[in-house]
Formats: C-alpha cells, structure tokens, sequence
C-alpha cells in the first residue's frame, strides 16, 4: 500500500483514535481518577478548536518536515463539504491536517514521530 495515495479523510479517521488514545492516557497518567474530570479536561485537547491550535503553533514554529507538511496540507486543502457545527471550516481543517498526519505517521511505522508531537501538544 502506497500510504501516500491513502484518502486524507481515511488517515483523519486513524488518527483521530490514535490522538484521542494519547490524550486519554497522558490524563490517567496525571492520576486524574474521575471520569467527569477525564472527560472535561480531554476536551481541551480533542476538540477540532484545540487541535486546529496546536497545529498552527507547530506550524509557525516550523516543527514539521516538508513530507509532514505535505500532507497537513494535502489533509487541510481536501474538498469537504461538512463540518461540525462547533467550529468553522478552517478550523475543522487544520484539526484534520493534525490527525490525518498522525494517521499517516502510524501507517508508515514512525510512532516515535507521532510521541514527539503529542508530547509537544500536552507540553510534555
């Protein structure tokens, strides 16, 4: 399989359950025990909001190599005609760049890339 020819939504959707699965961890890790607080805290790092944020920060500080980029944008620039009512367009689109590059990331093998970012979104 050529992951590069991989529908950007489809690598979206892997990494979208990859991202939530660290943030999820990353939060048990911080001996937060209650599930309501669980779920209120990982919402500061899964919504489309707090992803597309994360993403344009890394993005301004040139974190990312060409290859990564390439497919933020391929993700970011793919024709969608939805989104969630909570967000805007553009931000729903930076927020796939982020878990279509995690995805893509997976698919390829190199977890250790996907460990650096997450860590530099929960400012590990």
């Amino acid at each position: 399989m050529n992951v590069l020819e991989v529908n950007v939504l489809v690598l979206a959707y892997l990494g979208d359950t990859i991202y939530e699965n660290y943030i999820r961890r990353y939060l048990i890790s911080k001996n937060i025990s209650n599930v309501n607080d669980l779920q209120v805290k990982a919402t500061n790092y899964v919504s489309a909001k707090s992803q597309a944020a994360f993403i344009k920060k890394l993005l301004e500080e040139d974190f990312f190599t060409e290859e990564e980029i390439s497919v933020i944008m391929r993700a970011r620039n793919y024709k969608s005609k939805s989104h969630p009512k909570s967000c805007d367009i553009i931000t729903y689109k930076y927020a796939t760049g982020l878990e279509a590059l995690i995805g893509y990331l997976d698919l390829v093998g190199n977890t250790s890339r996907i460990d650096e970012i997450m860590d530099r979104i929960v400012g590990v």
